[in-house]
């Protein structure tokens, strides 16, 4: 086959490189591990004939992440929700209106959270050994802990770009290929090229505080799990938390490569090949994963009655067309204003992170004090209109905020990973009509 051409699709300020390989009916977009180039992918029989099997079950994009191969780089890796509008920018260009994910590891974060937020674009999820949270608690002990990630980030620090880093990285992974010199030597090249080092300990720092274990209920399209017998405990995790999973497994998979083994290859392939047939007529659900961002003002009772009625509904326009200004300008869609308090939903919790400290900033020049919320979860859509627990909860949320203060639940921190902004901890708090404590932050004002 011959190597498909190089082509770009802008995000934003960047642009991102993409393949196509093959034209078959149903849309299969490759997000592979958390490192690659296109380019060197080709130069190996082994990760050539993975991604032609791929492109005999439909049309496949080939996607280099923001920060890693042939797409623009930047020292600060993207947040999964700027690789989230990457995905969206690749699609849009090349008119991929719904697509099958096949993500690998990390990238399954990517994948879904995707699901979530565009069911409408997401036919269904591939994922092999998906990896969930960064970070190990009781209920998630299969993720490293904090002493394994210092000395990990640590050796990524010291040895990215070293033969014997990524020699040694092959080891830990257990693939048999390690004892291949040859391609030894491709897999050096392939991870020098796809990452420099600045880039690859940004990476590693935004897995090891990344989480979408909070997301996964919200997931209503069909996915499929692959995994090998070891990894069988966190696929059985996810798939129990994850409506519409069955899991596979490959009982020859050894390390995270299923296109090395030849029985492993055919197994993965045939799988993937009978969810893509099985999937392509899936309804889209009608729930959708959304971040919700209230406003209050402070005080407005005594403004009121300090400037009086006519002072006070001229201001009160001010601070309308103020907040509508900035709704627009990040992209967040109005659902409601009563009074003083408006209920915005956003794409990405990101965005409403910014928008409510621009709403800030704007608020206080006009001497007015404003609390805001901020929580990501699942709604339902009816008619134009966002409910559903998660608008309860980003309510509750705003309610305890202090004047002047954005804060977030902790799935939004956990959703941010990356992005520079900095918080502080509010502990735990019982919000009212809901059962269960949730973990709160204030926006400190880093990033923003």
């Amino acid at each position: 086959m011959q190597i498909p051409d190089v082509q770009y699709a802008r995000s934003g300020d960047a642009a991102i490189a993409y393949q196509i390989v093959g034209d078959g009916p149903t849309d299969i977009v490759f997000a592979r591990g958390f490192a690659g180039e296109l380019l060197s992918m080709w130069e190996h029989p082994l990760p050539r004939r993975h991604v032609t099997g791929l492109a005999e079950l439909g049309r496949v994009l080939l996607i280099d992440k923001r920060g890693t191969g042939l797409s623009d780089r930047f020292r600060e890796v993207g947040t999964l929700e700027t690789r989230m509008d990457d995905l969206r920018a690749v699609m849009d260009a090349v008119g991929s209106e719904r697509a099958v994910f096949w993500a690998a590891n990390e990238s399954a974060r990517l994948g879904i959270l995707f699901a979530a937020t565009y069911p409408e674009r997401t036919a269904g999820l591939v994922m092999l050994e998906p990896w969930l949270r960064g970070r190990r608690s009781a209920e998630y002990p299969w993720a490293p802990d904090d002493e394994e990630w210092a000395e990990r980030l640590a050796g990524v620090r010291d040895g990215w770009g070293k033969r014997d880093f990524f020699v040694g990285l092959l080891r830990e992974i257990g693939d048999d290929a390690a004892r291949d010199p040859a391609f030894v030597d491709w897999f050096v090249g392939h991870m020098r090229r796809s990452m420099s080092p600045g880039a690859a300990l940004a990476f590693f720092r935004t897995m090891r505080d990344s989480d979408v274990g909070d997301v996964l209920p919200a997931v209503r399209v069909p996915a499929r799990i692959l995994f090998k017998p070891a990894e069988r405990g966190p696929a059985e995790y996810i798939a129990a938390r994850l409506p519409g999973t069955d899991l596979v497994e490959l009982p020859r998979l050894r390390g995270t490569y299923t296109w090395i083994d030849d029985e492993t290859h055919v197994a993965s392939l045939a799988a993937i090949g009978e969810f893509v047939e099985r999937v392509g007529a899936a309804p889209v659900p009608d729930r959708v994963l959304a971040t919700i961002l209230f406003t209050d003002l402070v005080g407005s009772s005594d403004h009121a009655t300090a400037l009086g009625d006519r002072a006070w509904r001229e201001l009160l326009a001010r601070h309308h067309a103020a907040v509508r200004l900035r709704l627009a300008e990040h992209g967040g869609e109005e659902l409601d204003v009563a009074g003083d308090g408006f209920c915005a939903a956003f794409d990405g919790p990101g965005r409403a992170i910014r928008c409510a400290c621009a709403i800030r900033g704007d608020l206080a020049a006009l001497g007015l004090e404003v609390r805001a919320g901020v929580h990501t979860g699942e709604c339902e859509r009816i008619e134009h209109k966002l409910a559903g627990v998660a608008v309860h909860v980003g309510a509750r949320v705003a309610a305890e905020a202090g004047a002047g203060e954005v804060l977030v639940s902790g799935t939004v921190k956990d959703l941010v990973a990356g992005s520079g902004i900095a918080f502080e901890s509010r502990g735990e708090r019982l919000l009212k009509g809901l059962p269960e404590p949730w973990r709160l932050y204030a926006v400190a004002g880093e990033g923003v």
